[in-house]
Formats: C-alpha cells, sequence, structure tokens
C-alpha cells in the first residue's frame, strides 16, 4: 500500500505569514498528528542551527507544530543533539545559547527546549538492534523515553549523504557523540601542518594520548585515534579537519539503522515534516549562509520517513529539472539511503502524494 504524503507548495515570494498559514492549512488537512495521545511527552526533534546559517526551519513554524500538539493534551518539547566537530553546537550550554540567539525560547514556540548534555552518563541510553553495522545503539535517552516523536527537518543537500531530511534528522540527530562517532567510523581527523602552531591543546584533549608533537606539530596516531574529534574541538587554529567526503560508502546504511533505533517501539507514534525551503548544497551545519541551488519547494508531512523523503527528493529534482543533488555531490547516491531504510521496514519508497490548496 502507498504511504500518504501531504504537500503544499510555496514559492519564494510567499511572505512568512503566507508560509505559516499554509503550515496550518497542511496540519488540519493531514491529521498526521493524529497518532499522538493526551498526555504523551513528544519529542519535537530538529536542528536549531549553526551560527551564521539561515537554513534552519524557523521559530514560528516550531510554534505552530507545538500548538497542534499542546492542543491535543500532549507535552512537546523542542530537541537537538550536540556535534562532534568545533562550533558552538559542542556543548549543551553554548549550544542552547546558540538557539536561544535563533529565536528558540520556551515563550515563542510554546514548549520547553532541552538539549541534553550528554557528558553526563544517565543521559545516553544503550539499545540493542543486532543489524548489519550497529549491534548496539548509543542514543540521547530523552528520545527513548518520549512517548511519540515528530520530526521538523530542512530538506537539503549533504556532503556524506548526498541529501539530508527526516531519515537523517532522526539517525545522525539523535545519536549522542559514540552514535555519531560510529556512523562516522571509517573517518579519521588529520592534521593541517601549515595551520599547526604546537600549541599543544589537542596533545592535552586527547583522551586516549593519540597525539604527540613531532618537530612542534601536532602528530595523530590513527592506530590509538578513537574519533571522539575532541582534538578539533581544542584547537584554535583550524589545524585538525576530518575528511567528511571519505568513508561514505556506509555512513547511510549505519545512519538509517540508527534511524531505526530511535523509532523502535514509536512505530505508530511518530509524525515528520519536511520543510523543501532554503534548499542549499550542505547541510545546516555550516556556520555560513549557504546559497540555494533549487526553487522552494513547499512543505510536506507523512507518518511515513522513507516517504516524505522520497516525495521531497522527487520534487525538488523535478522543480530543477535534473538531479540536483547528485550534480552538487557526484560521489554520493542518496537514494542509497532510502531503499535500505524500506529494507529495513521503516517505510515505503511508494507513495500517494497528496496536494493542499
Amino acid at each position: 500500500m502507498k504511504s500518504k504524503v501531504y504537500f503544499i507548495a510555496v514559492n519564494e515570494q510567499d511572505q512568512p505569514r503566507a508560509l505559516e498559514l499554509k503550515l496550518l492549512r497542511l496540519l488540519s488537512s493531514s491529521n498526521i498528528l493524529n497518532c499522538i495521545g493526551q498526555k504523551d511527552n513528544v519529542a519535537v526533534k530538529m536542528h536549531f542551527g549553526e551560527e551564521g546559517n539561515t537554513g534552519y526551519v524557523h521559530p514560528p513554524y516550531l510554534r505552530i507544530i507545538c500548538d497542534a500538539i499542546n492542543k491535543r493534551g500532549a507535552r512537546p518539547f523542542l530537541s537537538d543533539t550536540n556535534t562532534l566537530y568545533r562550533g558552538r553546537r559542542i556543548n549543551s550550554k553554548d549550544h542552547l545559547k546558540l538557539a536561544d540567539e535563533h529565536g528558540f525560547t520556551t515563550d515563542a514556540v510554546g514548549a520547553q527546549v532541552i538539549i541534553p548534555d550528554e557528558t553526563k552518563k544517565e543521559n545516553v541510553a544503550e539499545l540493542k538492534i543486532n543489524q548489519k553495522f550497529i549491534k548496539t545503539a548509543k542514543l540521547l535517552k530523552i528520545y527513548l523515553e518520549a512517548d511519540a516523536i515528530v520530526g521538523v527537518a530542512h530538506f537539503k543537500g549533504h556532503i556524506m549523504t548526498g541529501f539530508a531530511g527526516a531519515l537523517k534528522n532522526l539517525g545522525m540527530g539523535c545519536a549522542a557523540r559514540e552514535g555519531k562517532l560510529a556512523q562516522h567510523s571509517d573517518i579519521s581527523p588529520a592534521v593541517i601542518l601549515k595551520n599547526c602552531t604546537g600549541c599543544n591543546a589537542c596533545v592535552q584533549a586527547c583522551p586516549v594520548k593519540a597525539i604527540s608533537l613531532i618537530d612542534k606539530k601536532s602528530n595523530i596516531d590513527n592506530a590509538k585515534c578513537i574519533g571522539c574529534a575532541s582534538c578539533i574541538a581544542a584547537c584554535n587554529f583550524s589545524a585538525i579537519e576530518v575528511n567528511w567526503a571519505a568513508g561514505g560508502g556506509t555512513i547511510q546504511e549505519k545512519m538509517i539503522e540508527y534511524t531505526k533505533a530511535v523509532l523502535k517501539g514509536k512505530e505508530k507514534k511518530s509524525a515528520f515534516i519536511n520543510f523543501a525551503l532554503k534548499i542549499t548544497k550542505e547541510c545546516d551545519c555550516l556556520a555560513k549562509d549557504d546559497p540555494r541551488i533549487s526553487p522552494d519547494v513547499g512543505i510536506l508531512l507523512s507518518v511515513d520517513p522513507v516517504s516524505i523523503d522520497k516525495a521531497s527528493l522527487d520534487l525538488v529534482n523535478k522543480a530543477c529539472a535534473r538531479d540536483i543533488f547528485k550534480e552538487a555531490h557526484p560521489e554520493r547516491d542518496g537514494n542509497k539511503q532510502l531503499y535500505y531504510a524500506q529494507a529495513l521496514g521503516l517505510g515505503s519508497l511508494e507513495y500517494e502524494l497528496i496536494s493542499v490548496e
């Protein structure tokens, strides 16, 4: 049976209030939030945006979504996890401050904003899934303990997965630091010698003593490296980076296995909203305002994460009259995540697109 994907078209001339009204009509027509019960604790998983980036889904839309959840007698909270890479989203304190600066406050969105501190062991949970790559998923406990989950994603390109939408928002986005590392385990950091000042910060930050100074330059022993990215966070001279273009062969499948872990037990208690607006080549983690590579397409809703990502991909490529993400990232085939997700029973590639006026 084809999954239903609800869609409302948007163009770049639409003013913010017009977009808000379209989202309201779409939520009303789709009834996708019917999966949420009274008194449910609902995790609204999203991305609060990196500093300097404007592609993330903005607070007024989250207010509409959270109001709709509140009207069902449930308790929504907005949440994201911290990053592996250097920046203001690497720890909960700075991440929350950035979210506040971007307008994600309790008063603005009608829900509590939570970014768990995973340096506290009680905030991380392990879940056995025994998949091809991931045997035990390491997730933020807050997502496992929620009664329902609503994924709110900005649909865009991504250097590792070709494109990113509902599936990546959960699979990578709900993983704890060790879970993110497991998904990126084919990737290890490298020193950019010309930038290295020999300041010793990375040596002191490394938890496994995998870094030493040789001729006043940092040297990483890959045999000891656990890929924790602490050195990247510690370096103030952009001298340590990860080759994110490597390891793309398996990262999509690992990501999907993590998505399956996040949704375990919530298969009938989850909903997904993709904003195919300001579609960019790279993800919202870049600390810059990435330009559009596609016209605005619209907003999509579904209870099927595979169908909503497939429909989003099809609509964007139709608007561009070509596979824009394959053009942007020729070494990545984003369809891989879709086919693997269908194979793991997360949803269907076959969908019925229901347009809302």
